[in-house]
């Protein structure tokens, strides 16, 4: 699979919202996770001042007061709120449905963009060879209901489209207008959806420099990027820039495992536990990339799982990191799956690099500082420095 868009199709797509695939920043920071999703254990005892606040609230507050859930959804958080730690966090159900989606790489959906205009209407985009196409969802058709239930201005497009997306094989039927015309309803089959987290291609001005493009790390990552480097290698591509700008992480194996691809063993990264313990990630030694000329593009948005690979890449001399300073996210979650199917993200780990030098809070700076450019312009100065770079480097 080839992806022959150019440079600035690529900046320009960045935060784009979608079924089939797209993850903006602030979602994409559910980096670290253990792949495990862990039943919490009921805890005994009873607080006693919270009990007799909320009675007081019941009693006396002169306003609408929320059901018992959502009462308890903001007891959660303010109890995880005085941890003072941005990445132990609460997810109520359909949020964590969409988390483990994107940590999957796949989901059961229907193969259509959604995006929420300014005056609160959703909007829909059929994908090629998808169900929505094939069921007569067109282009900027207005999505007025879901399964009889309507979508209003107040709804966020998380809560719209994990509505939509649901169980393999399942049903979905959806209330559509085209244009000026009347409303219709749809009926879709839900099918396996595909996020794919790679795309790569060779550069046009120089087909022997390839760019393998990751966006997030998921369970399907390492073996996409494999996939490109060797489509790459069957082109003709003999130098390699990889791209890591706005990636704001995902699993921690996922990231090992691509790391993997281009070193020839040793430590990728350390992982520093709440026991004390401390548990190394190596190389095996047998990646297919080990050999190939490497530059590394990093920005603000690099963060967690990126920079795990990044800062080992650095580390161990096998690349030059070019762009801006990563986030500084080094910390591991464990995802916890509560009753009702909300979940609990709780930090249990952090990272240091092959050098042990912290990421949490610090971030990585790149080898050769090179500033992005302020819009989306046809040249890309950040590429065109790495291309410089692998020119000064055979």
């Amino acid at each position: 699979m080839k992806d022959n868009h150019s440079t600035e199709n690529k900046i320009a797509r960045r935060g784009a919202f979608t079924l089939l695939a797209a993850v903006a920043l602030a979602a994409a920071f559910l980096s670290g996770y253990g792949t495990r999703f862990m039943q919490g254990r009921d805890q005994p005892g009873v607080f006693a001042l919270l009990s007799q606040a909320r009675g007081i609230v019941q009693e006396n507050f002169y306003g609408e007061i929320p059901g018992d859930i959502q009462f308890e959804y903001g007891m959660i958080r303010g109890m995880l709120a005085a941890l003072d730690d941005p990445y132990t966090t609460f997810s109520e159900p359909r949020e964590a449905e969409l988390d483990a989606d994107r940590l999957s790489g796949s989901f059961g959906g229907i193969g259509a963009r959604i995006s929420k205009n300014e005056e609160g209407q959703f909007i829909l985009t059929p994908l090629e060879n998808h169900a929505a196409i094939r069921a007569g969802i067109l282009t900027d058709d207005e999505l007025l209901a879901i399964d009889g239930d309507p979508v209003s201005a107040e709804s966020t497009l998380d809560e719209v489209v994990a509505q939509i997306r649901g169980e393999i094989g399942v049903r979905v039927t959806l209330t559509i207008r085209s244009g000026g015309a009347a409303p219709r309803d749809v009926t879709i089959i839900r099918a396996q959806i595909e996020l794919p987290s790679v795309s790569w291609r060779p550069l046009e001005q120089d087909t022997t420099i390839g760019v393998l493009d990751i966006e997030r790390f998921s369970d399907r990552t390492a073996g996409e990027a494999e996939a490109g480097i060797e489509a790459l290698l069957e082109a003709g591509v003999t130098r390699l820039i990889l791209d890591l700008r706005g990636n704001g992480g995902g699993l921690l194996q996922a990231s090992v495992d691509v790391a993997d691809l281009f070193l020839d063993g040793g430590v990728i990264v350390y992982q520093a536990s709440r026991d004390k313990t401390e548990e190394s990630f190596r190389a095996g030694g047998q990646g297919v990339a080990q050999q190939m000329p490497l530059a590394v593009l990093v920005d603000s948005g690099s963060a967690s799982a990126a920079e795990i690979v990044a800062s080992a890449l650095q580390d161990r001399g096998r690349a030059a990191l070019i762009g801006n300073k990563t986030f500084g996210k080094g910390s591991v979650q464990l995802i916890f799956s509560l009753a009702d199917d909300s979940s609990l993200r709780v930090t249990n780990a952090r990272w240091l690099t092959p050098d042990r030098r912290p990421l949490d809070r610090e971030g990585i700076t790149p080898d050769i500082v090179v500033e992005p450019a302020a819009q989306p312009i046809e040249n890309d100065p950040v590429l065109a420095r790495a291309v410089a770079f692998l020119n000064e480097h055979p």
